[in-house]
């Protein structure tokens, strides 16, 4: 079992910059693919990005590929998403979530989430 929890969301103007980070509890860390979803009001969840449990394999979704990059730390089982040129619409909460390889994470077939943290891009 890991536990998730996420932090650094806040406000930011449009073409600005945020990481957030999903810190993650549990000896079974390594073992799991990560990734990152999100959700805006009145909207499903959907797929970000993920990354492989060694992190050579990663994916993103079409939206944010060239402007998001997904990395983690083993060493202080940490994932992050740097969001670079976030606009209007990048406006949800994002949630961090395990599974057991990254196609899995990508169809929202997890074992673990995260209890969100809002991203707000507006002026």
């Amino acid at each position: 079992q890991v536990q998730l929890v996420e932090s650094g969301g806040g406000l930011v103007q449009p073409g600005g910059s945020l990481r957030v980070s999903c810190a993650a509890s549990g000896r079974s860390f390594l073992r799991y693919a990560m990734g990152w979803f999100r959700q805006a009001p009145g909207k499903e969840r959907e797929f970000v990005a993920a990354i492989s449990w060694n992190g050579e394999t990663l994916q993103y979704a079409d939206s944010v590929k060239g402007r998001f990059i997904i990395s983690k730390d083993n060493d202080k089982n940490t994932v992050y998403l740097q969001m670079n040129s976030l606009k209007p619409e990048d406006t949800a909460v994002y949630y961090c979530a395990s599974g057991s390889n990254t196609r899995a994470v990508k169809v929202g077939n997890v074992a673990n989430w995260g209890q969100g943290t809002q991203v707000t891009v507006s002026s």
